[in-house]
């Protein structure tokens, strides 16, 4: 049976927009998405001199890219960042919320302002975002939101910014639901130690346990990459995950699927053999 609703062209040139892109994940996603042609719209905050060079990047990728200053901190920033978009593109096809920010602190000294600021940064973007992103999906669309396994594990200092992620990924859900009739399909992608820049400085927080003791405990015994980050997000994005919807994809290595006992913390006598061969 033929569905009566929009659904994403596979052959026009596609718009992206990705918030916080001049680096990290957000800076990997562009570059992939260049690697498909269309147009990838590089949000930042401040540093305009890394969001040139992620937009150079773009086009010798094979893409076309701007960027556009906005702090999405603010729901001023939030109109502005889109009116851009639809003044220079006039239409949008992806729409990736990735740009975050959070203080890392023990429930009990977490003030005010740092609740409404992890609300305003965090939540308060993907959700004005969207809507905004919806007026300009004239032929569908999706919607990808960056989550982390803090939204479905507690460890130190991670509270206030996991607790804006679980948030997200249940307005993740909802909106899946409320912008289907429209074409328009909404995920969420759960990443666990991903080797970046925000991963160094989460570990170097005063306290904070050895980062190795972690990686010794991931089943894939290493942190993610960016990439492997933005090939997620990718595919969200892509023909191929046209019935994913209302979904948060992990990207963790096996780490939230583990729990202590751990593995790696076994005897020899309870070691992981080889992989078997046929030859065995």
């Amino acid at each position: 049976m033929n569905s009566p609703h929009r659904q994403q062209t596979p052959h026009r040139e596609q718009v992206s927009l990705i918030t916080g892109a001049s680096r990290g994940i957000g800076r990997a996603l562009a570059l992939t998405l260049a690697e498909r042609g269309g147009t990838v719209v590089v949000n930042y905050k401040k540093n305009a001199d890394l969001a040139q060079k992620t937009v150079a990047e773009v086009e010798e990728a094979g893409g076309q890219g701007f960027a556009v200053q906005a702090d999405v901190e603010t729901t001023e920033g939030v109109t502005a960042l889109f009116d851009e978009v639809a003044q220079r593109c006039g239409r949008l096809d992806h729409f990736v919320s990735n740009a975050a920010a959070s203080a890392f602190k023990n429930i009990v000294d977490l003030g005010p302002h740092h609740l409404d600021r992890s609300y305003a940064m965090n939540l308060r973007p993907f959700v004005l975002g969207a809507q905004q992103a919806v007026k300009l999906m004239d032929n569908g669309g999706r919607i990808v939101a960056l989550s982390s396994y803090g939204s479905i594990r507690a460890y130190p200092t991670y509270a206030m910014l996991g607790g804006m992620k679980a948030a997200m990924e249940s307005w993740v859900r909802y909106m899946a639901v409320e912008f289907a009739p429209y074409g328009i399909n909404v995920n969420a992608v759960n990443g666990g130690l991903i080797d970046s820049d925000s991963l160094e400085f989460f570990y170097n927080v005063e306290g904070m346990p050895p980062m190795q003791g972690v990686l010794d405990r991931i089943p894939a015994r290493r942190p993610g990459t960016v990439r492997e980050m933005a090939d997620t997000i990718a595919f969200l994005l892509g023909e191929g995950a046209g019935y994913i919807t209302g979904q948060t994809l992990v990207v963790d290595g096996g780490l939230s699927v583990v729990a202590p006992p751990f593995f790696a913390d076994a005897g020899e006598a309870l070691a992981l053999p080889p992989r078997p061969t046929r030859d065995a």
